[in-house]
């Protein structure tokens, strides 16, 4: 017996990708840990991008938090539809400390939104071996992803494991009504 798993008509709206950013606490002087905030509660104003542009520039982290300051200002940068910025948000996070899983599954988002879903599935797969604060994430945008390529079954799969991971998170409960999963019998034989 076979599953078959099929999606309802038409592609989750790419936007959604961006919304599901992963920030990274930053501890370091005041700036970076509200710019951390400000990122996880996903403002995206004027004064949250202040608040990580004064983090970067005043030269008092760390390189993880220098690090993570950059995945912050990216998330708050995607939340402001600047895709291009975000991405070299991300791609100096990864140059300066590469094992941060949040940089490479927000950099997976962008390549998203960009439609290039081999890409993204690829930085989502490396940020979720790294590690990530929040997983659920990562999962939803990599099965946003898989849709993409037309593998719906690896899609219900991811935002099954979002929904497990996140079990009050809206979005993949949504998105998982519109799959339908048959059993097929296998040819005699097999």
């Amino acid at each position: 017996m076979k599953l078959q798993i099929t999606a309802a008509a038409g592609l989750v709206a790419l936007g959604l990708a961006g919304s599901a950013a992963a920030a990274v606490t930053v501890i370091g002087d005041s700036s970076a840990y509200d710019c951390s905030q400000a990122a996880f509660h996903e403002r995206s104003d004027d004064s949250a991008l202040a608040l990580c542009n004064q983090a970067i520039t005043a030269g008092f982290l760390d390189r993880r938090d220098l690090a993570g300051t950059y995945i912050n200002r990216g998330v708050i940068l995607m939340g402001r539809n600047n895709y291009p910025g975000a991405r070299s948000d991300f791609d100096r996070a990864i140059q300066i400390d590469a094992a941060i899983g949040e940089a490479w599954v927000n950099r997976g988002a962008v390549n998203i939104i960009d439609r290039r879903y081999q890409d993204g599935i690829s930085d989502i797969d490396k940020g979720l071996d790294l590690g990530t604060q929040e997983p659920a994430k990562a999962y939803y945008n990599r099965a946003v992803a898989y849709e993409g390529i037309d593998d719906e079954k690896s899609a219900y799969l991811d935002y099954q494991q979002a929904l497990v991971l996140d079990p009050n998170w809206d979005l993949p409960k949504r998105e998982l009504l519109r799959f339908t999963v048959t059993r097929r019998e296998a040819p005699a034989g097999q």
